[in-house]
């Protein structure tokens, strides 16, 4: 690390690129510190898209006539708004709301719980709409198969409908987990100390604004690169013939 350090001080000294976060122990202790926030508001927010967009197109495939309404609300709802504005109303409107009904002193959800929450809410109705369009894809042939055997209708979604549906919505579903994880910097706006949050304080004290750009570009290249990497792995892994890509 003092190599780093000594070498990223050179640079500053003979070049004028001052990449202090690879030198300061504070600021690096920040950034590290940015990025373990980062990488949690993802895999929360991608992990509870998923299940949402998998209850919520259940939802509409249900024989009850109020879930299906109730699941197209909720996708019409938060495909027709920006993430932004519903990142405030949950911080800014929502939240005051529930302290003062919850009569507590502190707020009840933190400025990271509403992101996550609003983050998974905004991308799950993108991902109900994917998983339908898989759905839609199931020949209905499987479906009056399981229904021979028996089977409830959980039971046909579950181990039927689903499996087959994931497979063919994979594609679609990597652009928009993608897409989630690039919004993630949105928390940004609730003093959330995410990686551009905390790159912005190091920028504003020591007026380094295009070594800090440079460093968070590089930052999301590799981790949406890699994350794009996997979630081709497992199309690979998963890929049947006939069912989605190969």
């Amino acid at each position: 690390m003092n190599a780093v350090s000594e070498l990223f001080r050179w640079v500053n000294a003979h070049y004028g690129l001052n990449f202090s976060v690879f030198y300061d122990a504070f600021e690096f202790r920040q950034f590290v510190d940015g990025i373990g926030i980062t990488l949690w508001l993802s895999f929360a927010s991608v992990v509870g898209s998923i299940a949402v967009g998998i209850v919520g197109a259940f939802m509409q495939r249900n024989p009850s006539r109020l879930l299906r309404i109730l699941a197209d609300a909720y996708v019409w709802i938060f495909r027709n708004t920006p993430p932004l504005v519903q990142l405030f109303f949950f911080y800014f409107a929502l939240g005051p709301t529930l302290t003062h009904l919850a009569g507590a002193q502190a707020p009840v959800i933190g400025s990271i719980g509403w992101a996550i929450i609003s983050l998974v809410l905004f991308a799950g109705a993108y991902n109900v709409e994917i998983f339908r369009a898989g759905i839609e894809a199931v020949p209905y042939s499987m479906l009056e198969a399981s229904s021979s055997l028996g089977m409830t209708h959980l039971q046909t979604f579950r181990k039927v409908i689903l499996p087959l549906a994931g497979r063919i919505s994979l594609p679609a579903l990597n652009n928009n987990l993608v897409n989630l994880i690039k919004t993630t910097t949105n928390a940004y706006a609730i003093a959330v100390p995410e990686l551009l949050y905390v790159s912005s304080q190091i920028w504003a004290q020591d007026l380094n604004t295009l070594e800090m750009m440079i460093v968070l570009l590089i930052f999301y290249i590799v981790v949406v690169g890699l994350f794009v990497r996997l979630m081709h792995m497992l199309e690979k892994s998963l890929a049947v013939p006939g069912w989605g890509s190969q």
